[in-house]
């Protein structure tokens, strides 16, 4: 617990976050919840705890700056909670939606809300095709958000039609993203989005590549979007 107070505190300071007592408590709690549930299920090939802590939970909250206080977020295919857990333990005000298609993730996702005691935080198992469908969903969130789940073109189809008019999707990214960005921008603009923002850094004390693509809703999603589920994945707008 010791080591990783001080790999936790040390790694979030280098982004600009200074974490309290219980949120790094939170973190240790989750990581043991994760290789314990990782036993059973597949949840995560990053078992050493440094990398946990560098490329799922650093990774994650490196977000945080791009999300205004006390606003709506979903965090699309969250798969075992990242980006969505961290961010809800550094930032509280948050409203936040996690969101996969499995069951079972989903049942692990409600059993660490329920031990981290964290609030304003649900977890609902749903294809993105279809809750973008449905109309307690629609154009609902300030901020939808994603972590290695698809092409851009592919995710601006999951994320643009859940944000409000002025909403933003977050699309965290890899090392490469110049030609996705050329490629998706047919998609971008007919969902009603525009690029606002495109950042690249590395991950604290590594050689790790990320961008972070921000896209600013300007206008509303034709109805048709998303297509049904697995066309937006095996036919992206082009």
């Amino acid at each position: 617990m010791e080591e990783f107070k001080v790999k936790m505190e040390r790694y979030a300071k280098q982004i600009g976050i200074v974490l309290d007592k219980k949120q790094i408590e939170q973190f240790y709690q989750y990581m043991e919840l994760l290789l314990s549930w990782n036993e059973k299920m597949n949840l995560t090939a990053i078992t050493k705890p440094e990398e946990i802590i560098v490329k799922h939970f650093i990774d994650s909250i490196t977000i945080a700056k791009y999300i205004d206080r006390n606003k709506k977020l979903i965090d699309v295919g969250t798969g075992a909670g990242f980006p969505g857990i961290p961010l809800k333990i550094i930032r509280p005000d948050i409203q936040i939606t996690l969101l996969d298609s499995l069951a079972k993730r989903v049942q692990f996702l409600e059993e660490v809300i329920k031990q981290l005691e964290l609030e304003k935080i649900e977890a609902i198992h749903f294809r993105v095709e279809e809750f973008g469908k449905d109309k307690k969903y629609r154009e609902q969130f300030d901020y939808a958000t994603s972590r290695a789940v698809a092409n851009l073109s592919t995710l601006s189809e999951y994320l643009l039609p859940l944000v409000k008019i002025n909403g933003k999707c977050i699309c965290m990214k890899g090392s490469t993203v110049k030609e996705e960005i050329e490629q998706s921008q047919k998609a971008i603009m007919l969902l009603g989005g525009k690029v606002e923002e495109i950042e690249g850094f590395k991950l604290p004390e590594s050689d790790i590549d990320r961008h972070v693509i921000l896209l600013r809703k300007s206008k509303i999603t034709p109805a048709k979007y998303p297509r049904k589920p697995g066309t937006p994945s095996k036919e992206p707008i082009r």
